[in-house]
Order: structure tokens, then C-alpha cells, then sequence
């Protein structure tokens, strides 16, 4: 079986990837952007690195051709001069159906995110809203599983919580007080390969979260109780975080914005958690937050 995987060398493509390669009948074309990118793909036999501008619809039907099943991870939360929502998010996702319907894959599997609506107020959560239509109306059959916040190597989720665990003194937006519901990066892997498997016709979507409801701040503390600490948690004002900011993403042209502190501190509440439809058993965040541990004393 061939898999194509757009935004190959990000957290989740490497992670998927980790667990295509262990799979004895998956061969794996990388789709990645530069060369830069490519040479963070794992050496295999496995896996084909692709280096395409994901625009470029003619190259992405070549690199699709033969596939059983196109993954789509490409996109941004953070945008900056050159990746907007609209171009890594919105267009990226209509370049990919279209050299879907050209190439003729069983099906599409997009991971999109918790509270993506075409509707929303906040253009992260409809640029990749506006992405779930364009998918789902591909005439391609498709499955589309949204996530919270991901924890695992390389994970931006994982890197916040260590710094934060990892300070005497940190100030969490409106005093961390957000709930969560962490999804462990495996477990994500491991319903896309459910995903892939199945041969299911139209379109299905998963909110798929973690096993645990917690608190950002608990969270917090749990993770630096591991390692022997025990931080002084206070409070960042959310209005004073966003106005600052706005100020600093306008005049760099893109980072952190008011836009993605609304995505952070959002509760991540589904009414239906996926894991028993995909047939996976989600790793407990005891075990993930281990996982965490382990690979952050090995860097």
C-alpha cells in the first residue's frame, strides 16, 4: 500500500511515519516543501521524500499517483509573512483535492483541529473549517479527525509544558485555568492508520481527545511534580496578552496573535470522543506525560 503524507517532516508526519515504517506493506511518499525539510524524513527504503511547493497541483498529482490514501497534515497555527492561514490552511487543502480528484486515491484523511467551523469568529479555526469543506466536498471519499492539543517528541504542546514545568515563576494565560483534554501523539498515528484501513465510502469526521479532562495549570504542576519541582503559578491577564500581542504580529507580520491566544485558552470539549469508533485504546496522560519526560532528558 502507498501512502502520500503532505507536511511529512512536521511532529505528526514524523510520528506517523515512524509508525508507517513499522507497517511490513506501506511504502510512504514524504510530501515536504524544501530540502531543508526532506532532510529531517527518517532513511528507509519506506519512505520517498517528495519535495514540492504544495501549490503546484500538477507536482502533487504526480507525487499522489499510485497512492491508496492522501494524509494531509499541512498547515499553520502561528502565521507569518509567508504562510497565512489562507495559503498554508485554505489553499493548500483545495491544491490537494484537486490533484486528489486527478489521481484518484480511495481516500483523503485530513487532521484538522477541535472547533473548526467555516462559521467561527476566529480565522484559525475557519481557515481550517474552510479546509474541512473543501475536503468533504472533493467527491473523494474522506475522513477528517480533529484534535486537541498534541503532546509528543517535537510537539509545540510539549515544549510549552516543559518550559512552564521547568520555571519557578510562570505566568499562564488567564491563571491556566482553561480545561484540555491532551491527546497523545501515538494515539493520533494510530487512528490515521484506522483511518486509512478503512473502506468506508463518503465522508466521516472524528473528534478524537484524550482520556483525561484537566486543567492547563494542574497540568502544569503535575508534569514539574515529576521532576522534583514545584512552581509559583500566577496569572498573565488574557488582555493584556492579547494586546500585546496584536502589536508585536503586526509589526512582524505573523507570531503569536490574539487570534491564536483564543485558540489556546479554548476549552477542548467534544460531545463524542472517537477512540471506540476508530477501534484505538488512548494512551492514559499519566504514560504520555512519562513519554514527555523521557525524551527531554535525552535531548
Amino acid at each position: 500500500m502507498t501512502i502520500a503524507v503532505t507536511g511529512a517532516n512536521s511532529s505528526v508526519g514524523l510520528n506517523l511515519l515512524s509508525h508507517l515504517t513499522n507497517s511490513e506493506d506501506s511504502v510512504v511518499n514524504a510530501i515536504v516543501r524544501s530540502d531543508h525539510a526532506a532532510e529531517s524524513l527518517p532513511s528507509s527504503p519506506a519512505v520517498t521524500p517528495k519535495i514540492i511547493p504544495y501549490e503546484n497541483v500538477e507536482q502533487l498529482t504526480r507525487a499522489i499517483e499510485g497512492a491508496s490514501c492522501v494524509v494531509h497534515l499541512a498547515g499553520v497555527l502561528i502565521e507569518s509573512k509567508m504562510s497565512t492561514y489562507k495559503k498554508a490552511n485554505v489553499d493548500t487543502a483545495a491544491a490537494v483535492v484537486e490533484a486528489a480528484r486527478r489521481s484518484g486515491p480511495e481516500r483523503i484523511v485530513l487532521v484538522s483541529v477541535i472547533g473548526a467551523d467555516p462559521d467561527s469568529p476566529n480565522r484559525y479555526l475557519r481557515s481550517k473549517g474552510d479546509a474541512e469543506r473543501l475536503v468533504t466536498g472533493s467527491g473523494v471519499p474522506s475522513t477528517i479527525i480533529r484534535t486537541p492539543i498534541l503532546l509528543g517528541r517535537n510537539t509545540a504542546g510539549a515544549a510549552g509544558l516543559m518550559r512552564a514545568a521547568t520555571q519557578e515563576k510562570v505566568r499562564l494565560l488567564g491563571g491556566g485555568r482553561y480545561k484540555m483534554r491532551p491527546l497523545d501523539l501515538d494515539d493520533l498515528s494510530r487512528a490515521i492508520l484506522a483511518a486509512i484501513k478503512t473502506r468506508r465510502e463518503g465522508v466521516s469526521i472524528y473528534e478524537l481527545v484524550g482520556p483525561e479532562i484537566i486543567r492547563y495549570r494542574e497540568l502544569v504542576t503535575r508534569i514539574a511534580n515529576m521532576v522534583g519541582r514545584t512552581p509559583s503559578i500566577g496569572t498573565m491577564p488574557v488582555w493584556i496578552a492579547k494586546a500585546g500581542a496584536a502589536i508585536r504580529s503586526r509589526a512582524k507580520g505573523g507570531g503569536v496573535s490574539p487570534t491564536v491566544i483564543d485558540v489556546i485558552i479554548a476549552n477542548e470539549t467534544v460531545e463524542i470522543n472517537a477512540d471506540v469508533e476508530l477501534g484505538i485504546e488512548l494512551t492514559p496522560l499519566s504514560i504520555t506525560l512519562e513519554k514527555i519526560l523521557s525524551e527531554f532528558d535525552e535531548a
